[in-house]
């Protein structure tokens, strides 16, 4: 494996084929870490960059079949934050040292974009130097751009998987994996820092889908990619499969340090979910991202995107402090910055 290893650190893109090969062998899983902290360490040295999660509704007008916060879930409880809300979670975070928000939601109709942009307004007006990543799904192009304009630097928009058909494995049959696409390509045409990502051991998920999803990503060439393992929910359809496991998860963050040398590659909540050095592991295996959450304590467990989600009881400052020492027990740094791509 070490040759194909090399070959994609060295051309940056492999056939369908030499992408199953790797995904499905999964050797030299050290090696590809070491090739993926050298090139990493050439572009951010050892800084992580931090990104301010703000959930600020967990209404959603869909039903994924992997979601817990999915329309169907009756047990939910449902919540929104308030414009003050909002902005004493940006005040907590900037005084910590955050300099990117993470305005993240379901697709909830009663942020209108009127009151989406009322936000974005606000949040500009008062921190100048900060990002704001919005993750908040499917719009109409008008829609994102409009976003844009008012000050939303990023888009989220996680394709899931770049099968068609194990998309709608997924998902209801009003979604659709070409509107998904669509999406991404409109966000990147209106001069977003673009970020796409997929679930890890999803069900029924192959290694030929998670080739598909490499031969994507090197089409769209977002400036972020955000993957975690599939943990299942309770209250889902898919609450008696297989969750996805650590040890894929890693190499494919390995692997998309290498595609991509300069990628925003967060080591997900999600991964330190299903295992308690997960996010310190993501770091080693390529990653150069984290994202503690600032939402308040009161609605952070209601946010449940899938089950034994970490973090739900700390502080925001018990979050940022505990991810710092974690950092630095293994020799890398949380830094104040914007997090932006580096050129290469």
């Amino acid at each position: 494996m070490r040759q194909l290893i090399d070959q994609l650190e060295q051309q940056r893109r492999l056939t369908k084929e030499e992408w199953v090969t790797l995904i499905a062998e999964r050797k030299d899983a050290e090696y590809l870490f070491e090739r993926a902290r050298a090139v990493r360490q050439k572009y951010y040295g050892n800084a992580v960059y931090t990104r301010g999660l703000i959930e600020f509704t967990n209404y959603c007008k869909n039903n994924c079949h992997y979601c817990g916060i999915r329309r169907e879930n009756a047990t939910a409880v449902r919540y929104r934050l308030s414009m003050e809300e909002i902005m004493d979670c940006c005040k907590q975070g900037y005084d910590l040292g955050f300099r990117t928000f993470v305005l993240q939601g379901g697709e909830d109709a009663f942020f209108t974009d009127e009151r989406i942009i009322e936000i974005l307004t606000k949040i500009k007006s008062v921190y100048k130097d900060c990002a704001i990543t919005l993750s908040i799904g499917e719009k109409t192009k008008e829609s994102y751009r409009r976003f844009f304009d008012a000050g939303a630097d990023r888009y989220l928009l996680r394709h899931e998987t770049a099968d068609k058909a194990h998309y709608e494995s997924l998902h209801p049959t009003e979604m659709s994996f070409e509107a998904r696409k669509e999406c991404l390509w409109n966000l990147k045409e209106i001069g977003y820092q673009v970020g796409c990502g997929f679930m890890v051991g999803s069900p029924g998920q192959k290694a030929e889908y998670l080739a598909e999803d490499m031969l994507f990503i090197t089409e769209l060439q977002p400036q972020m990619v955000g993957i975690g393992p599939f943990v299942p929910h309770h209250a889902t359809p898919f609450a008696k499969e297989a969750g996805g496991t650590v040890e894929q998860t890693l190499y494919m963050l390995g692997l998309l340090r290498l595609l991509k040398p300069n990628l925003l590659l967060p080591a997900t909540t999600a991964l330190g979910t299903i295992d308690q050095k997960g996010r310190e592991k993501g770091i080693l295996a390529g990653a150069n991202v984290v994202m503690p959450n600032l939402s308040p304590t009161t609605v952070r467990k209601k946010y449940e995107l899938y089950d034994n989600k970490i973090c739900t009881g700390d502080e925001a400052a018990e979050c940022r402090n505990c991810l710092s020492n974690r950092m630095q027990s293994i020799g890398y740094e949380l830094v104040i910055d914007r997090g932006d791509p580096k050129e290469f």
